[in-house]
């Protein structure tokens, strides 16, 4: 019989405080990324989307839309911390962007963890604060965002896949 291991996130239990995750491999941002999320999103912001528009602004050329960078370093940590394991995002406290980013810039992404509690509404559940820095390729940081996740324990969610 062929052992079976399943990519997964943390168990609210493998979470520790002041453990820093790195998230790996990073990501290269395109053009093509930036310009298809920012349509998609309907955003018609021509730093993003003109670049002779863009030219004579401060950066001198089209900066990668920000709300790519956020989704981008959230999404950078979801293998490693919450693929399976997470009932819901429940926010964020702070994001701030230190850094512009643009095409072709590579994001790596870290997180810390803040905090974390058991859920008192919901048991077999627990709340888990996340600190996640996303740096570039020269390690200057360019996003950092602290949000709260709703994740399973893992006796809960066995429990709940066997009843389901």
């Amino acid at each position: 019989m062929t052992e079976a291991v399943r990519q997964r996130g943390l168990y609210y239990e493998e979470y520790r405080t002041g453990v820093v995750y790195e998230h790996r491999p990073g990501r290269t941002i395109t053009e093509a990324d930036d310009v298809l999320f920012t349509t998609l999103s309907g955003n018609t912001q021509s730093l993003h989307l003109d670049e002779h528009f863009a030219s004579g602004q401060p950066f001198g050329r089209r900066l990668v839309n920000s709300m790519f960078t956020l989704s981008m370093l959230v999404g950078l940590s979801v293998a490693q911390l919450t693929e399976g394991t997470i009932v819901a995002n429940l926010g964020f406290e702070a994001v701030e962007f230190p850094a512009p980013v643009f095409h072709g810039d590579t994001l790596y992404a870290s997180t810390v963890v803040v905090g974390k509690r058991l859920s008192q509404s919901r048991p077999g559940q627990g709340i888990v604060t996340l600190k996640h820095t996303a740096r570039n390729q020269s390690g200057a940081v360019v996003a950092v965002a602290t949000r709260s996740v709703l994740v399973w324990c893992e006796e809960a969610h066995r429990r709940h896949q066997e009843a389901g």
